[in-house]
């Protein structure tokens, strides 16, 4: 009998910690809080983004990329979620940067000097799409040619 309480004890003890850690967690997360809107950018590559990939302004994550698309131009069109508290200017640009050579990637929003905002529903006029790594790397290794040989 003192065997099964045991057992019992040591369960519940995994189970707690088990939802502290979920607690932690999920306190740690960067969650967009209160308002957004949307705003659209198109894109040569989206390579890397997806649903979920943070949106920063000088490092600070605020806005969310909520869809990624293929438009009727076979274009990436990226749909932002932005916090309705951030005002950008409709001369702003869009880029995509990477973590680091082996992290993920994020949407990197530059803010121009415009006097007129953007809207919800507005499309950011300079955007720039993902850069292929890997296949820079294998052209600086294995040369970049264009399929000819001499």
């Amino acid at each position: 009998m003192s065997n099964q309480m045991v057992e019992t004890l040591v369960g519940a003890a995994v189970v707690a910690v088990a939802a502290f850690f979920l607690f932690f967690a999920y306190g740690q997360t960067d969650q967009i809080s209160g308002e957004t809107y949307t705003i659209f950018a198109t894109v040569e590559s989206a390579a890397g983004i997806h649903p979920g990939t943070d949106v920063t302004i000088a490092g600070v994550k605020m806005g969310t990329v909520a869809s990624v698309e293929l438009n009727d131009r076979y274009r990436a069109e990226i749909a932002l979620l932005i916090e309705s508290n951030i005002e950008l200017p409709e001369d702003s640009s869009m880029r995509t940067a990477f973590e680091g050579l082996f992290g993920g990637s994020y949407i990197r929003l530059d803010l121009g000097g415009s006097d007129v905002m953007l809207e919800d529903g507005d499309e950011l006029a300079f955007a720039t799409g993902s850069i292929d790594i890997v296949g820079l790397i294998q052209r600086a290794m294995f040369g970049g040619g264009n399929g000819d040989s001499d």
